[in-house]
């Protein structure tokens, strides 16, 4: 029986990249048995193929090579079942980090479906919203210069990435500036949280209960108007501005460069 193969010959059997094999002896992972002098040929033997199984089956757990390396090195019982106890722990996390991505993805596509609900744009609706989390910084924005710089100022307050806050920015008038018709300016930018951990003395819980909403076609430049329709309708109907309001660009620059296609949309907790 064969008892020597050549590089080749590993890489067919095994179904592995020549240079694959040619890295894990470079790194002392796992060298060939026997090496040709006179033409550098490469040979492994059956032996072998245990620990190139080993290695393939540690790798396709997701285990780093110098963690392979080690086991390889010290190999016991007791060192692969807690390399395992470790691998399990390590998948786990991010098994969970992949959960909130996908949940990051259905928001946002709920949130691109809502917005693309156009027989409601231009139209004051009253909807109640459950308990909402956001993460708030309070600070004067007058144009969208100061707009991106407070991103900017909430992404290092927050310690988190700007990717972080992608789809969720939004600002608010104060209350007293809604009752005092001042549309021009806001008071401060927030993100929505979405499982994310922030400083306590940022978060901002919105409360459950009912919202006037009105959605537009536009950006935050257009919104003042949109806010003298919602301020006619709570006094025509004899409401009360309980909270801020909240302003968020549904569809912006980051999904279509078509401005037409722009939804702002504002809400006001009332009473």
């Amino acid at each position: 029986m064969k008892d020597l193969f050549t590089i080749g010959e590993m890489s067919k059997l095994f179904n592995l990249n020549i240079k694959t094999l040619r890295y894990y002896d470079e790194i002392d992972l796992f060298k060939p048995i026997y090496i040709d002098k006179t033409n550098n040929y490469r040979y492994y033997s059956t032996e072998q193929f245990e620990q190139l199984n080993t290695i393939i089956y540690l790798k396709a757990l997701r285990m780093s090579l110098s963690t392979i390396s080690f086991h390889l090195n010290e190999r016991s019982i007791d060192n692969i079942t807690e390399l395992l106890r470790q691998q399990k722990e390590i998948t786990r996390k991010k098994i969970k980090e992949l959960q909130d991505i996908e949940k990051k993805i259905e928001n946002r596509l709920k949130q691109i479906n809502y917005a693309r609900q156009y027989d409601k744009l231009d139209v004051i609706q009253e909807i109640e919203f459950d308990e909402r989390t956001i993460v708030l910084l309070k600070q004067k924005i007058k144009s969208d210069m100061d707009l991106e710089l407070s991103i900017r100022n909430l992404e290092n307050k927050t310690k988190k990435n700007a990717s972080i806050f992608n789809g969720k920015v939004g600002v608010s008038i104060s209350r007293d500036n809604l009752e005092n018709r001042k549309f021009y300016e806001y008071d401060s930018i927030f993100s929505f949280a979405e499982n994310e951990k922030y400083n306590k003395k940022l978060v901002k819980v919105l409360p459950k209960g009912v919202y006037l909403t009105i959605r537009f076609n536009g950006t935050h430049k257009d919104s003042p108007k949109y806010y003298d329709e919602i301020l006619k309708y709570i006094k025509e109907n004899g409401y009360t501005i309980v909270d801020d309001s909240i302003e968020v660009t549904l569809i912006d620059f980051g999904l279509t460069t078509e401005k037409s296609e722009f939804i702002t949309e504002i809400q006001i907790l009332i009473n």
